[in-house]
Formats: structure tokens, C-alpha cells, sequence
């Protein structure tokens, strides 16, 4: 399944290489990146598919969310199809 992954914090090095190597670990495929410093700020957002993943959805989601406040980051996973709904026009 694809889903979408938002990281937001105060810019450092490392931000990308710690999240992307949390996705690894949990066999999430990064199939697609953007990102920005927007005033000091990191913003990034991941088009990613998780059909590898062993854990269920809810546990990656609590795990990413917990991890980025660990880090000082606010790191969010929606799948695509709740993505694409919620910013239909």
C-alpha cells in the first residue's frame, strides 16, 4: 500500500538519513521525496509504499510519531487513498 509521510522540525543535519533509515529498518520503500528549508524549518514529503512492512499500519504510524518527538520532529504516515480524499477540491 502507498502512504504518505510529512517530517516537519527545526532544520539539522541528519533529519533524511535518520528518517529514511527508520523506514528501512521496517521495510518501508521510499518511492518518492521532496523537500524545502522553509526559515530555518525542514519540511519533507515521502511518497511511500509499505506493503513490505510486517507491522500493521497503526503500529508504523505510532512508531514514526514517537520517534520524530524522541528527535524533535513531528513525523506523520497517511495512507494515500485518506491523502488524496482529504485534499480534494
Amino acid at each position: 500500500m502507498k502512504a504518505i509521510v510529512t517530517v516537519i522540525g527545526k532544520d539539522r543535519v541528519g533529519i533524511i538519513a535518520e528518517v529514511c533509515a527508520l523506514l528501512a529498518k521496517n521495510d518501508v520503500n521510499v518511492l518518492d521525496i521532496s523537500q524545502t528549508i522553509l526559515k530555518g524549518y525542514f519540511t519533507m514529503v515521502m511518497m511511500v509504499d509499505t506493503s513490505g512492512c510486517k507491522m500493521a499500519f497503526s503500529e508504523l504510524s505510532k512508531l514514526l510519531q514517537e520517534e520524530g518527538e524522541h528527535t524533535g520532529l513531528s513525523v506523520r504516515i497517511q495512507r494515500e487513498d485518506i491523502f488524496e480524499a482529504m485534499h480534494r477540491i
